[in-house]
């Protein structure tokens, strides 16, 4: 990278020429540089240095990841379910949001642990108090969808101090849930592109 950085464009002979090496040698690690982003090449001319940095590189690849990538199933239960089965289910699926749909399965409301918690601190009977009494409604309810960045979604979640967001698709009736993104989805997307770098 430096011969490049010093010397760019330069063809790969010449940079094999310097290292005393053959140009068969060099090639795949030329062409591990070109396909991180650190060199570029073309034809005729040859390579050199694109001046960007690891981490400039690495908030490119950030910048195209789509939600699609790394959403996961969600559980949805029906409003008319009651507080206490959705509690069940939270605890069962472990996850730390619900997604609340109509008879129709278009999304009516959301539901968090601090919904669940704020409900069972008063004294209601859990088993018959339906989550459409306590869950955030629509069209109070941060969305995306699959082809959203994975970027734009976390600062959703971070601006909106929310741990998880529904991935819809556009219905006849109103909105269908087809995914989920949570906090834990981010942390495993930048986990898998540190992994990518390191490599």
């Amino acid at each position: 990278m430096e011969i490049v950085k010093e010397n760019g464009p330069i063809t790969g002979e010449q940079i094999a020429e310097r290292l005393n090496l053959t140009r068969a040698t060099l090639r795949p690690d030329l062409a591990i540089l070109t396909m991180a982003g650190y060199l570029d090449a073309r034809p005729r001319v040859g390579y050199f240095f694109t001046g960007k940095s690891g981490d400039q590189l690495l908030s490119e690849k950030l910048q195209k990841i789509p939600v699609s990538k790394y959403q996961s199933r969600p559980v949805v239960i029906n409003e008319n379910v009651s507080v206490y089965d959705a509690i069940v289910t939270m605890f069962l699926e472990d996850v730390g949001t619900l997604f609340v749909v109509d008879d129709n399965s278009i999304l009516a409301g959301v539901l968090s642990r601090k919904d669940l918690l704020r409900a069972s601190l008063g004294n209601q009977e859990l088993s018959s108090l339906p989550v459409n009494i306590i869950m955030t409604r629509m069209p109070n309810i941060t969305v995306c969808q699959k082809d959203d960045l994975l970027t734009d979604v976390a600062k959703k979640l971070i601006d909106r101090q929310i741990d998880a967001i529904p991935v819809v698709r556009e219905a006849e009736k109103g909105l269908e849930v087809t995914g989920r993104i949570t906090k834990t989805s981010i942390t495993r997307a930048f986990v898998s592109l540190g992994n990518a770098e390191s490599e």
